[in-house]
């Protein structure tokens, strides 16, 4: 393991592009490797056990690729298979969780919106995260059915993702909310179609930018953080390319976009 050595990343599909442009941003000499696992998407409502047995096939396809560090881009795979991953390998571990404690402590309302996948919202890190900051606050949490193979399938901006939006936010915005917190990597995807339907006073969190702080932040403890851009971006799906290639940003020359098996 290098300096020079990718910074692998994976999700249950696309959606962890949203991770890898916060990671791109801030690491921009950084070669990254990023897997969407579209075929087994979602991860959101699959037994721990199998959400475990993905996390590992997909970090022994980044090891092979030689990452220096493995980016858990996904809620639902940190939440259940993380703790699993790093009692199993050497390398570093980010995972990704719902950014329940900066709208805890800043709701004015005391209560607080939590979108996420059903994986992610019954495991037991996620409870203990939520019974620690929502002892003095209304913490409304809803499963957001069915938006994840919405995106997966390219119909972010369908009108039908906007109804099913705004079926799901009803018991939040009867609560009160100040504050969505978004609990899947898929959901940035869907932030202007949310900004359409709550109201200007609530704020929506998602976690991309601590998870590429923290990426920076372990890359410079170990020393590993590159100095030189040796090689463009790598994305591989086992799903739709066009799908992957369109949550890109332009120009699409910039980076290597290819159908994977794995």
């Amino acid at each position: 393991m290098s300096k020079d050595s990718p910074i692998g990343i994976f999700d249950s599909g696309v959606g962890g592009t949203s991770i890898w442009k916060e990671i791109h941003d801030l690491l921009p000499l950084e070669h990254t490797i990023y897997l969407a696992d579209s075929q087994n998407a979602p991860y959101g409502e699959k037994p721990a056990e199998e959400i475990v047995r993905l996390s590992v096939k997909n970090t022994e396809k980044l090891l092979q690729m030689g990452a220096k560090i493995i980016v858990v881009a996904c809620n639902t795979a940190t939440t259940n298979a993380i703790q699993h991953l790093r009692s199993s390998y050497t390398i570093p571990f980010i995972g990704i969780e719902p950014a329940i404690k900066p709208a805890a402590l800043n709701t004015r309302t005391k209560s607080i919106g939590i979108l996420a996948t059903k994986g992610t919202l019954t495991s037991a890190l996620f409870a203990k995260t939520s019974d620690l900051y929502s002892r003095d606050n209304q913490v409304v949490e809803v499963v957001g059915k069915g938006l994840v193979e919405q995106i997966e399938n390219g119909q972010k901006d369908a009108p039908q993702v906007e109804q099913m939006l705004r079926q799901l936010l009803r018991p939040m915005l009867d609560a009160g909310i100040d504050y969505l917190v978004l609990g899947c990597s898929h959901y940035p995807y869907l932030i202007p179609t949310l900004k359409k339907i709550l109201p200007a006073h609530v704020t929506i969190i998602d976690s991309g930018m601590a998870v590429a702080k923290q990426t920076k932040h372990v890359l410079q403890s170990l020393g590993l953080l590159s100095d030189i851009q040796l090689k463009a971006p790598e994305f591989f799906t086992n799903g739709n390319l066009e799908v992957l290639r369109n949550l890109l940003p332009e120009p699409q020359e910039r980076f290597e976009v290819s159908h994977l098996e794995f």
